[in-house]
């Protein structure tokens, strides 16, 4: 019900891939389709979040809006590469795609430290880079949003819920209320029913769980909603 058609007439990203002359894949996401040239500019998120963050703010909304400051710089790269990439953003997918149970253990042991970690960082900032929210923040956002609604279930990251850490989910209810354009992203719905019916192996009969994960209008008592951006 939240779905908009492709502009460009495109029934599924495999026919985007094809527009661009890749009809092997693998066909993943995201990925940023240049309309004109009809070429595939990339389809790494680390790429594409450094150029939407300047790349066109010829024709932005707000081009004031800075997800990389950069007297933050190293910092947030740091600890994007040594803690929330390899062992939250990936390490979900590490957990629910493990082929044995020593891989799994490895995967979720690195997980659930990282989750201590971060829930311990957060109980003193507001956001990962101090009290303004940055790429980072985005990127911890949509696995942490994802956690107990999917990844408990799907990936058996059960140790926890993100709703048993009080910093975490304070985190999401806080990037959800007041950066509203995650909050428009953000459908909880859309996302079990990808999940819970793209991989046969993991799901045979594509049942999809009752829970819709922590309630996201709660209150979080992080801060009010306003100045919640870096500026160039």
């Amino acid at each position: 019900d939240a779905l908009i058609p492709d502009p460009a007439g495109a029934a599924s990203i495999r026919d985007v891939y094809a527009k661009a002359g890749d009809a092997s894949g693998p066909f993943t996401t995201p990925a940023l389709f240049d309309k004109k040239t009809g070429k595939l500019v990339s389809n790494e998120s680390i790429d594409i979040l450094k150029l939407l963050n300047s790349a066109f703010d010829k024709v932005a909304k707000h081009p004031e809006r800075n997800f990389y400051p950069s007297d933050l710089a190293g910092d947030l790269q740091a600890l994007n590469d040594d803690l929330v990439y390899p062992n939250v953003n990936n390490g979900v997918y590490r957990c629910g795609f493990a082929k044995s149970q020593k891989a799994y253990d490895a995967a979720v042991a690195g997980l659930f430290e990282a989750l201590e970690d971060l829930d311990k960082r957060l109980a003193s900032q507001r956001f990962l880079g101090g009290d303004k929210f940055s790429w980072l923040d985005l990127r911890l956002y949509h696995t942490l949003v994802r956690f107990d609604p999917v990844y408990v279930v799907y990936f058996k990251t059960n140790v926890k819920r993100i709703a048993d850490y009080p910093n975490l989910v304070s985190f999401i209810r806080d990037v959800y209320q007041s950066v509203e354009p995650v909050r428009r992203a953000t459908n909880i719905k859309h996302i079990k029913m990808h999940y819970y019916t793209s991989h046969p192996t993991l799901n045979t009969y594509g049942i999809i769980p009752a829970s819709m994960g922590p309630d996201l209008e709660a209150e979080h008592s992080r801060g009010p909603a306003g100045d919640v951006y870096f500026t160039h």
